[in-house]
């Protein structure tokens, strides 16, 4: 029996049975989902529209946000558009042309103010989305256009120099405040970010793993701190949060690690060590009967003076709506992240929109750019070239570190390659095997998973003998421990590159070695976890990681880490939880093992980009080995993610 010509099986629930017209072709072709064109069909006949062209512009803007997306570009949709089917041609498709489709949305019913459809230019969005990018943009630029009140440039300065190390000057502090020009050493941007941070009532400290963006906010808060005792004022309410409270505890651990660290008294040094990351949702008062609304909103603000939230660019468009309306005018809001990292798996890259161009330098206004040079005593870089002169007020607080302290040499440039997207240097880098990065040019899918691979097979055995033989000794500090030492990192969740798949293939290869894992049941002394539910009863989260080890009376217990503490746990109170030999690089976001391997799928995968590959590696701290054939490679460098969203036009302007 032969299958369907059109690409769908009759059957396949993607498939609107009895759709006509444009919709049912690109349903057909696999762009729009069963799903899609319902909505799309509701909306239309709610608000008396038929047109075939309009309709099909409304499941394009209801299908955006499902791929991440949070509108839908008429003019360049026809050249972006993919779809569900592999192998499907879209070329044959009748895509309307743009002019008068543009036209004919414009006087739709479907579209303007109280209706379902937004257009801007030749953007198309849905109303709650369209509402939600406004409200960020203005939010954000009404805590950027003002800098935080009452700040003593004098208490900054010095706090800077106590803090990161005295600065060459090229002269004593000025009268009122002022101070000099820098005598003129390189430019500090960790410097430039805390002292950023202090001034202004947003800021954003990114960059990369590894460039020093949390002791940079442990830094900050004590600089804050110095502001209200110079002022006779309680110390700031500061709250720490993430978007998961695996990154909120990973926030809150490391703030306490660099408060240890810090010059500061040991008042200040107490508070710092008080702090506790929780997620937004609970920050901002999660509702369990709307998902989209909480307790805090502009009517009912935050009560915290500094609101510092890491993991930015896992944080949502309508999630960041509802945190920058909870913020009061006068409090400071810290994004930190990392805008190259993947984004969120809902609609919107905000963090990126939000550095903007920044990325490729400071875009600092002329007065912003004194101030800190006066306050910091560093060079304070030039506006990046080729761009309009810095005139928008959300750059005076956008700093991208970019020196890296956790890792360097081969892995460091291999990652700044494929950032940067250049993809023959980042071949080169790989084909180096210069014994930090090791590349397995193999097709598992093709190859299977053991030709070739006896590299990723030796780092597997040798940490997970060394995770087993800790465990089974109930040594449950060194199993953790070992549980850093190696991570498996796959694109996909199922098939030959996927995290199920190889996370047998490593766990048979380690009873082959071992021996024994099976003779223990599915609590086996060194079996690997991952938390798949948050859980805070345990106060373990949704991408905590532990091990089952050994205790006394021949049970077993299951340990994790919590602020350098070992805490065990019954495995009979863990309701949610997988074996982690293996996990997708979503799910290792924000974390970084001493060595991984990174299996690549083939280059047709969509999932395969720029965003991916850059945050595989980066989670390496030592070595990296990296399995996938140069097609993959170039594919993955050559296809950066690109989300449909007006919030960088909104906040920087056209042509940044």
């Amino acid at each position: 029996m032969s299958g369907p010509v059109d690409g769908l099986d009759p059957f396949d629930v993607r498939r609107a049975r009895g759709t006509t017209g444009l919709l049912g072709q690109f349903n057909r072709a696999g762009v729009l989902s069963a799903a899609d064109i319902h909505v799309a069909r509701r909306i239309g006949g709610l608000a008396g529209a038929d047109d075939d062209t309009a309709l099909l512009g409304a499941a394009l803007a209801v299908r955006a946000p499902r791929l991440g997306h949070v509108c839908v570009d008429l003019a360049t949709i026809a050249t972006t558009a993919s779809s569900e089917m592999e192998e499907a041609d879209l070329s044959g498709l009748a895509w309307p042309e743009v002019g008068p489709w543009v036209g004919g949305l414009a006087a739709s019913p479907l579209v303007g103010p109280d209706r379902p459809l937004r257009l801007e230019g030749t953007t198309l969005y849905l109303d709650r989305y369209w509402a939600e990018e406004r409200q960020v943009a203005r939010d954000l630029v009404d805590l950027a256009d003002q800098p935080a009140p009452g700040i003593d440039l004098e208490v900054l300065a010095t706090g800077i120099d106590r803090l990161f190390g005295p600065a060459e000057r090229a002269g004593r502090p000025e009268p009122g405040g002022g101070r000099p020009p820098p005598g003129g050493g390189p430019p500090d941007l960790q410097r430039l970010a805390a002292a950023s941070a202090v001034l202004r009532r947003v800021a954003v400290i990114a960059g990369g793993p590894g460039t020093g963006k949390t002791t940079t906010v442990a830094r900050l808060l004590a600089l804050v701190d110095d502001q209200a005792a110079a002022q006779g004022r309680p110390p700031p309410l500061v709250a720490l949060a993430a978007p998961t409270g695996k990154a909120a505890a990973r926030l809150q651990e490391a703030v306490h690690e660099a408060a240890g660290r810090l010059a500061v008294d040991d008042a200040e040094r107490a508070r710092l060590l008080d702090l506790r990351g929780v997620t937004l949702h609970r920050l901002l008062g999660f509702n369990p009967g709307n998902r989209s609304r909480f307790r805090h909103h502009r009517l009912n603000r935050l009560a915290h003076d500094v609101v510092v939230v890491d993991e930015t660019s896992m944080v949502s468009l309508s999630l960041m709506a509802r945190l920058v309306e909870a913020v009061r005018p006068e409090a400071r809001l810290v994004l930190v992240g990392d805008p190259e990292q993947l984004a969120s798996v809902e609609a919107g890259a905000v963090l990126g929109d939000i550095v903007g161009p920044a990325a490729q330098g400071p875009m600092l206004r002329a007065p912003a750019r004194r101030t800190l040079a006066q306050v910091t005593g560093s060079v304070v870089p030039d506006p990046p070239p080729g761009l309009p002169a810095p005139d928008r007020p959300i750059g005076d607080g956008v700093v991208v570190l970019r020196r890296v302290y956790r890792f360097g040499g081969a892995i460091a440039g291999l990652a700044e390659a494929v950032r940067t997207g250049r993809a023959d240097e980042a071949l080169d880098r790989l084909a180096a095997d210069d014994g930090t990065v090791t590349w397995i040019d193999r097709d598992v899918a093709a190859d299977g998973l053991s030709a070739g691979l006896e590299p990723v097979r030796g780092a597997a055995v040798a940490n997970g003998r060394a995770l087993v033989e800790a465990a089974r000794a109930g040594q449950a500090a060194t199993a953790l421990e070992a549980l850093g030492g190696f991570r498996l990192l796959c694109a996909h969740r199922h098939g030959p590159a996927g995290a199920t798949t190889w996370r047998a293939t490593v766990e048979g290869w380690l009873d082959a070695e071992v021996g024994g894992l099976a003779d223990g049941g599915p609590w086996y002394a060194g079996r690997p976890l991952l938390v798949t539910e948050n859980d805070y009863g345990l106060r373990l989260f949704n991408g905590d990681t532990g091990v089952v080890v050994a205790a006394p009376g021949d049970r077993v217990v299951a340990a994790f880490e919590r602020g350098g503490e070992v805490v065990e746990v019954s495995p009979t109170r863990l309701a949610a939880v997988d074996t982690v030999y293996a996990m997708t690089v979503h799910k290792a976001q924000g974390s970084q093992f001493d060595t991984v391997a990174v299996v690549l799928p083939g280059p047709e995968s969509p999932i395969l980009t720029r965003e991916l590959l850059y945050t595989a590696i980066t989670r390496a701290r030592h070595a990296l080995l990296l399995v996938g054939t140069e097609a993959s490679v170039r594919a993955a460098v050559g296809r950066p993610i690109a989300r449909a969203s007006g919030l960088r036009r909104a906040l920087w302007g056209d042509g940044r």
